[in-house]
């Protein structure tokens, strides 16, 4: 027993060295795991950024954004894979994201809509794992066919084709799903509504451009986007929007199509763009509540109206056939009134209002008015996490001089310099440089991704920083459309882009985008990284991040510094992109960032199942 008693702390000291040493294992085992373990890892380890943060990147104990002095590019070291996502996790929209809703229990106002609106993932819960695409993927259909069918296995979902097989939204058709261009209310096609609408303006040959004057379309509630996938051919480019909602996949049904899509809500954040975007806002029995608290949803459709732009509403209360209808219609045309739309046009159940185009109304109406104007203070073109105010937007002294927004009709409005480059001491002289800078480059990228692209491979691109929008302006003869982002910190040049009649959205690239994984056929990243380590977020989240957002044989495009360059080339293996080509900084370049390119693509890669590519 004695001798039992003196071993007793000798054993004790054993067992917790022991013990100590078991945790550092498993510790050093699910550290490391995470990086160089098997493929199909999922679950917790699908957490986190833990390689960035042990550089020093990710937030301190207070949340705030911290960096390491030396450069994480620098200092990345290679990485040889990242474990997949579990297969529930292949639609994953990491800030529009209704599991994480719950489980941070966010009180949320649902008759607001804010739980349709954007809640991002704090840095330990976002997911540091491939997204994998659905059993059975293809290459999505090119386009111009894509508007028309899609492959079932990329979108496996069909109840909309029976919740809505009287009004052809969309028909199951065994291996494809067919859309017919018909919606809630065209059950007989999108480009007969289309005309009609015209037809009601009194537009030449009742074509929706009228000669040019109408470029830009805002389609909120746009259930698949085939009132904007028609609208293209009348070369008039729509955002189509609609939350992530109860007709699950509405935008990402869009986008496999190939028309512009976003996902959005209005709920009580203003939209991501600037005001004076629109030159029409359309919504077809999109079941909102236009009258709720004073007209505010309303009013933001003014700010994002252009002088003289329209509104085109198709709905029963136009029609007024019932008492609540009655009542609707009654205290909806009031609140426009007040606001200074008037009638353009009525029939059936459509109604089309036109607003003024001087503020010579706003000036005119009654003392005590509401809704009130806007303070002179509120920047209209704020967007990023701004919340909504029930109060209208006056037109600036210069467009109201103009009596509109003074924009040249389409085509030439995209190489035109606009009226709004002097808000930003932009001279036409550098916007037409900057022009012709982009169509050089772009023409360069196109050479280096022929040899590795059939016609019509790419429809769907995004330019992560598109600046004045000038690379947009240069693919203006190739069959796709752009999604311009403008970094929500830098210069607030979105109203440019919209004024060049092209379409976008500020963005905050510490975030996810708003969009489904595998939307985006090209993305172009011209000095991207090189903010983020200014802003001190991590390089790592936002390439897993463009992996979810490119289509599998999507290319990436990166324009920077050869040490970013460098850095991308570290993860090509753990992220199943390969190398396309690569051209290092010109000695005798006008450019001052010492820029190289580097063409990258991502592989089509099987997790779970066959993958066949498309024809």
């Amino acid at each position: 027993m004695r001798g039992g008693r003196t071993d007793g702390p000798q054993s004790k000291r054993g067992a917790t060295l022991l013990c100590a040493m078991i945790a550092c294992l498993v510790f050093l085992f699910m550290y490391f795991g995470f990086f160089f373990g098997p493929k199909g890892q999922s679950g917790a380890l699908e957490y986190g950024t833990k390689f960035s943060r042990s550089l020093g990147w990710g937030t301190d104990d207070d949340g705030e954004s911290t960096k390491s002095d030396e450069s994480i590019f620098e200092n990345a070291v290679r990485i040889k894979s990242f474990p997949v996502c579990d297969d529930k996790h292949s639609e994953l929209i990491p800030c529009l994201d209704r599991n994480l809703i719950y489980q941070m229990r966010l009180k949320l106002d649902l008759n607001l809509m804010e739980h349709y609106e954007r809640h991002c993932p704090q840095p330990e819960r976002r997911y540091n794992c491939l997204i994998p695409p659905p059993k059975g993927y293809k290459v999505p259909i090119k386009w111009p066919k894509s508007r028309d069918e899609v492959w079932k296995a990329n979108i496996p979902h069909t109840h909309l084709a029976h919740e809505k097989s009287d009004q052809n939204w969309m028909v199951d058709a065994g291996e494809k799903i067919v859309f017919p261009g018909g919606g809630t209310h065209f059950h007989y096609g999108a480009d007969k509504y289309i005309a009609s609408i015209a037809n009601m303006l009194n537009f030449t040959n009742d074509n929706i451009h009228n000669e040019g004057r109408l470029r830009t379309v805002l389609d909120v509630g746009c259930g698949v986007a085939s009132f904007g996938g028609y609208l293209l051919s009348s070369n008039v480019i729509a955002m189509s929007l609609a939350p992530n909602d109860v007709h699950q996949n509405q935008i990402q049904f869009a986008l496999e199509r190939g028309i512009p899509a976003y996902l959005g809500v209005l709920g009580t954040k203003r939209l991501p763009y600037p005001s004076r975007s629109f030159e029409l806002a359309h919504c077809s029995r999109c079941r909102i509540d236009w009258l709720q608290r004073d007209g505010l949803l309303l009013l933001e459709l003014d700010r994002l109206l252009r002088p003289g732009g329209y509104f085109a509403y198709s709905s029963p209360e136009a029609y007024a056939q019932d008492e609540e209808d009655l009542r609707i219609w009654k205290e909806m045309s009031a609140l426009v009134e007040r606001m200074c739309w008037r009638v353009a046009a009525k029939k059936n159940q459509t109604v089309i209002w036109v607003k003024p185009l001087t503020n010579d109304c706003y000036v005119n109406r009654d003392p005590g008015t509401k809704p009130v104007m806007c303070s002179s203070s509120d920047d209209p073109d704020a967007v990023w996490g701004v919340p909504m105010e029930a109060c209208i937007t006056p037109y600036t002294e210069q467009m109201h001089k103009d009596g509109g927004s003074a924009l040249a009709p389409w085509p030439a409005r995209l190489t035109t310099p606009p009226p709004r480059l002097s808000d930003f001491q932009v001279t036409a002289e550098t916007f037409e440089k900057d022009t012709e800078i982009w169509q050089q480059r772009v023409d360069s990228y196109w050479s280096m991704l022929s040899p590795k692209i059939k016609p019509n491979t790419i429809r769907n691109v995004m330019d992560m920083k598109a600046h004045l929008g000038s690379f947009a302006a240069a693919l203006k003869d190739k069959p796709v459309w752009v999604m311009n982002v403008v970094p929500q910190d830098g210069l607030n040049s979105l109203k440019i882009i919209y004024d060049r009649g092209l379409i976008g959205s500020t963005h905050d690239w510490c975030e996810a985008f708003s969009t489904y994984p595998r939307t985006y056929d090209l993305l172009h990243a011209w000095t991207v990284f090189s903010d983020l380590e200014k802003k001190g977020c991590s390089a790592e989240d936002l390439l897993i991040e463009i992996d979810r957002v490119l289509r599998p044989t999507g290319f990436l495009i990166i324009r920077d510094k050869p040490v970013v360059v460098d850095f991308v080339k570290k993860y090509l293996t753990a992220l199943k992109w390969e190398s396309i080509a690569a051209l290092d900084p010109e000695p005798n370049s006008d450019s001052d960032d010492n820029e190289s390119v580097f063409v990258v693509r991502k592989k089509l890669w099987p997790p779970r199942g066959s993958l066949k590519d498309s024809a």
